[in-house]
């Protein structure tokens, strides 16, 4: 059991952007083997940042940090032409230089280098000539289900400012360690219909080595989709896990999204609703409706977003799937302030449209409340990002972004932000290389 109650109360899955899953990959073809190719293929993302207050979900005292991190990822790939058996083999670099995070996860003295995939698995027809598609993996790698509001991989990465025994590496926004150690995933689809049951295990110290099985089965049609999921807790280490994490062990969650688009497709409505069931009974839910305007130049996208996590939701593997503000809301409350996807509910307005196929641009705003303060910091607050995602070839990736962040309280006062309850101006710019 770790003791430090202030970050083992919340729930362990608040950093990581997953942000390399959304970048764009290449790969050097080393083998042609007929039916497969052999590739490699190298990346590398690179983050400087700056955050004027520092917050006290970890070990951060007050004052101003300025920190940079390193994820370097180097694989190996067999790849079917059509069907037939693939596999992959990775291992991953991290480090955090500087000061260490403003939430004072890292101390800026981390480096690892680990094996990151080992996978193999089986991709094809599920019976000769038949319309069933099947693919069967096992082995380390990452699992995502839905948009990732459950499970989006394994990547909360701490370092060791919180005790060795937390330390993963570091990296902790970069998040380059997104493989459960051990997985094992059955997958078949026809007509519009996918169901994939998944068993996976964690060997991550901050997530008490968390095991689960799941179940997703998904309907999708001509302008959106349906998908149910059933999650089960099957057990977690429990020499790491505290009292809040020990309810993963027979935890059972069931959950609903559903994706509809209107109004020849300029309209999108997104919505998920899951309910868990463990010692108590917890409950979140989301809302999104999206309007994007075809015929102005760029085709701006105006969304506005609303979610609710009940006082004990446990946020599991949430995760970074469909860009900035995808589920960790706010760059400074998502992964350095709270609230962290529970005990919280949150308004996102956002505005993204594009200047050129190269250059994207983004801006959201955010409002947080936390629904009980009774027994547990106040993260509410007010939250502006402005982004730009430039991709000027298909090897380089930057994005500089600009936040200001304003808590309703101070530490002093039951909150988080350390000093005082001003606006605070936070920075980054993330730089990806990829061959």
């Amino acid at each position: 059991m770790h003791n430090n109650k202030s970050i083992r109360r919340l729930p362990m899955t608040l950093g990581g952007l997953l942000l390399a899953a959304a970048l764009p990959t290449q790969a050097y073809e080393m083998a042609d083997l007929g039916h497969s190719t052999v590739d490699i293929d190298l990346q590398a993302l690179l983050g400087a940042f700056h955050s004027d207050r520092g917050y006290a979900t970890g070990a951060a005292e007050p004052g101003r940090y300025r920190w940079q991190e390193g994820v370097v990822t180097l694989g190996a790939e067999l790849t079917p032409k059509e069907g037939g058996v693939y596999g992959r083999v990775s291992t991953v670099g991290t480090a955090t230089w500087g000061d260490g995070d403003a939430a004072g996860f890292t101390s800026g003295h981390e480096r690892e280098l680990d094996l990151e995939d080992a996978v193999i698995g089986y991709r094809g027809e599920a019976l000769g000539g038949s319309s069933w598609s099947i693919d069967v993996s096992a082995g380390r790698q990452p699992i995502t289900l839905g948009e990732g509001f459950l499970v989006a991989g394994d990547a909360l990465s701490l370092g060791d400012a919180l005790g060795e025994e937390l330390d993963r590496g570091g990296a902790y926004y970069l998040a380059g360690r997104k493989a459960f150690d051990r997985t094992a995933v059955v997958a078949l689809g026809r007509d519009g219909w996918r169901g994939q049951l998944a068993w996976f295990e964690s060997d991550n110290p901050a997530q008490a080595s968390t095991e689960m099985a799941a179940f997703t089965l998904t309907r999708e049609h001509a302008h959106g989709l349906v998908e149910a999921s059933y999650l089960r807790g099957l057990g977690v280490d429990e020499t790491e896990a505290d009292a809040f994490l020990a309810e993963r062990d027979g935890m059972d969650v069931y959950d609903l999204r559903v994706e509809q688009r209107l109004l020849d497709e300029a309209l999108t409505l997104r919505g998920e609703l899951a309910h868990q069931r463990k010692d108590t009974r917890e409950t979140a839910w989301a809302l999104e409706p999206a309007w994007t305007f075809a015929e102005l130049p760029g085709r701006p996208t105006l969304s506005l977003r609303y979610s609710r996590f009940s006082e004990d939701w446990d946020a599991l593997f949430y995760g970074f799937t469909r860009g900035y503000g995808t589920w960790f809301q706010g760059e400074v409350a998502g992964n350095y302030a709270g609230p962290f996807n529970s005990n919280a509910e949150a308004w996102r307005l956002g505005l993204t449209g594009s200047v050129s196929d190269s250059l994207h641009l983004g801006l959201l705003a955010y409002d947080f409340e936390s629904l009980d303060t009774a027994d547990r910091p106040d993260m509410g607050g007010r939250e502006l990002n402005l982004y730009a995602e430039w991709l000027p070839s298909d090897w380089l990736y930057v994005s500089p972004l600009l936040g200001w962040y304003a808590p309703d309280r101070s530490a002093a006062e039951g909150g988080i932000q350390l000093g005082d309850d001003d606006t605070a101006f936070y920075a980054q710019l993330l730089v990806g290389v990829f061959f």
